[in-house]
């Protein structure tokens, strides 16, 4: 009888919204498909997860969500800087692999360092061959201290096939029919458009 009630509530927030005010899942659910929601949505934790770019048979890549227009990636760390001022950076294995696209940022910590510069984009290791990838900073205090960022984006098989469209028009089809709004209350005027 517990699961009719469960399975009826569930049936009538998808079906008649407007009589349902929440649904509380507190078991791991699974959604195979596209799901849409309309509201905040709060969480502890939150990644995507897609079949591991050089290992698909074997692995699966987890990385965590940062929101922007782009589907990008965001890796970042610190580095002390060698006794000829440089620091080379070694990034994931499946990072040129994963990604494209790449946006450098180096900060010094600590000193100001004005010649501090990327002297070497990302490459594999080994005579840019082989190798786990790395980029190299330069330039910078002998022992000195920094904070980096490396941006790249998504061009992996899944999203390449599933990209992102930041605006399209509201249609039927879309979540949105033209006039209707996510949100009614924060943009309805005195036609009162649903």
């Amino acid at each position: 009888m517990r699961r009719m009630k469960v399975f009826l509530f569930v049936v009538l927030f998808i079906v008649l919204p407007q009589f349902a005010t929440a649904l509380l899942v507190t078991k791991p659910v699974t959604i195979n498909g596209d799901l849409n929601v309309t509201g905040a949505l709060s969480k502890s934790s939150g990644s995507f997860v897609i079949d591991h770019p050089l290992d698909p048979k074997n692995k699966l890549l987890y990385h965590s969500f940062v929101e922007s227009p782009e589907v990008k990636n965001v890796y970042v760390g610190r580095a002390t800087l060698d006794d000829a001022g440089e620091a080379t950076i070694q990034l994931p294995s499946y990072f040129l692999a994963l990604n494209k696209d790449f946006r450098y940022f180096a900060t010094p910590v600590g000193n100001s360092m004005p010649d501090l510069y990327l002297s070497i984009e990302v490459k594999p290791r080994i005579f840019g061959l082989v190798g786990a990838p790395v980029f190299t900073i330069a330039g910078g205090a002998p022992g000195g201290y920094v904070s980096w960022m490396v941006t790249g984006v998504r061009h992996d098989a899944y999203i390449l096939a599933n990209p992102v469209i930041p605006v399209v028009e509201k249609a039927p089809g879309t979540p949105y029919a033209q006039g209707m709004y996510v949100h009614p209350g924060l943009y309805a005027t005195s036609t009162n458009q649903k």
